[in-house]
Order: C-alpha cells, then sequence, then structure tokens
C-alpha cells in the first residue's frame, strides 16, 4: 500500500471523528435538553384592577433597575406580561406604580414568582392600602 493510500485513510478516520464529536456535543446540555435549541421565553401574566382613578405606568424593579411594563388605566382592570429575564437571580421582583399627574405612589414589597405562577395587583384609590399576591 502506498503512501497516499494510507494518509488517505488516517484523514477519512479523523474526518469521522470529528463528525461523530461534533454531533455528538450537539446534543449535549446540562438539563438533558439539546444545547442548540434555546429554552422558550418563559412569561408571567400581570393582571392589575386600578380602582385609583388615574392612569398608572407600571415598571418592575429588578437587580437594582426599573424597567416600564406598561401603563395601567384608571378604574379598569389590564392584563400585562412580565418577562422572565425581568426576575432577579431568586426569581424576585417588586412591581412599582407611578400614577400620572400625581405625586404618589404603590411599590409592592418583594415578590417571588416560581414558574407557572402570576400576580395580581389591586391598586386602591389610597395607593399606600394596595395589594399584591402571587397565585
Amino acid at each position: 500500500m502506498g503512501a497516499t493510500a494510507i494518509f488517505g485513510t488516517r484523514l477519512s478516520r479523523l474526518a469521522l471523528a470529528v463528525v461523530v464529536a461534533a454531533a455528538g456535543l450537539a446534543g449535549c446540555s446540562r438539563n438533558g435538553k439539546p444545547a442548540i435549541v434555546p429554552p422558550p421565553e418563559e412569561r408571567i401574566p400581570l393582571l392589575i384592577t386600578n380602582h385609583h382613578y388615574l392612569d398608572i405606568i407600571v415598571y418592575a424593579i429588578h437587580d437594582g433597575q426599573r424597567t416600564r411594563l406598561g401603563v395601567a388605566g384608571g378604574s379598569a382592570h389590564t392584563k400585562m406580561v412580565v418577562p422572565a429575564r425581568l426576575l432577579g437571580v431568586g426569581r424576585d421582583l417588586q412591581l412599582y406604580g407611578d400614577p400620572i399627574g400625581s405625586s404618589e405612589l404603590a411599590i409592592t414589597e418583594v415578590i417571588i414568582v416560581q414558574p407557572g405562577q402570576f400576580i395580581e395587583w389591586l391598586l386602591e384609590p389610597g395607593l399606600n392600602r394596595s395589594t399584591v399576591g402571587v397565585y
């Protein structure tokens, strides 16, 4: 057998080994799912009942930052979504309400949201009496 035949056989085996190794790595990940498929974005429903007469700008406070979620209309029910990326390391966040045209504010205690749960925020006419629940 000539040198070209031996070199060609070794190259073929090396190429085959690289392909097999790459295919094996593509299917590996820490949670058992393929690493090349990103996990779906989790979204946490936020239901707001605003008994206050003013529209309220709603923010999520997470990791020392404030991110606007939307506006809860005055005397209305509003549905919003909180992206999971806004949760802190311990899956925690606070909600902050800033009424348009008033110096009042509403802020929740730190709440922890687990996968599959939703948040319900009841904003009262006296914003300091507002309540929040995670279900």
